[in-house]
């Protein structure tokens, strides 16, 4: 049997340092990059291990509660409505970081995962379906900008 968090009563994780609140995290969604549908991709990662769990798409409201509640929150695209890890399966996503890339159009959530984070019941989306594409090493002197931008 897992032992799972409790999640606190008012949304705020003593353990996770400074919180945001409704009324402080709002320049947080106004630097968010959404595309034109109003999304954000939110990548999913462990807390301890690092695996990357999942890909969901969030909102600004979902954003919001996010950042403010405690628990992963997402938008479903094809039911058109909020949907909480957890919330049916009891395999839930309690936030421990998270974190806009340096374009502020992706967001990445660092959690402590109960349970399976896919809906097929594995541990991670991403141990379905391995593919084996062509790899590659870098050279062992590699200088400059990695991705081949002037420096």
């Amino acid at each position: 049997m897992t032992d799972q968090p409790t999640p606190p009563a008012d949304g705020h994780d003593d353990r996770a340092g400074t919180t945001l609140t409704r009324e402080t995290v709002e320049p947080v969604v106004a630097r968010a990059r959404f595309d034109d549908a109003g999304l954000l991709p939110a990548i999913i990662q462990d807390a301890v291990s690092r695996d990357v769990l999942m890909m969901g798409w969030m909102d600004a409201e979902a954003l919001r509660r996010t950042l403010t509640e405690g628990r992963v929150t997402f938008w479903s695209r094809s039911r058109q409505e909020y949907w909480r890890k957890g919330d049916t399966s009891g395999h839930a996503q309690f936030v421990r970081a998270a974190a806009l890339d340096c374009d502020d159009d992706a967001l990445l959530v660092t959690v402590e995962q109960v349970g399976a984070a896919c809906h097929t019941g594995a541990r991670s989306c991403f141990d379905v379906d391995p593919l084996d594409p062509v790899t590659a090493s870098a050279p062992a002197a590699a200088t400059g900008p990695s991705d081949g931008a002037a420096a």
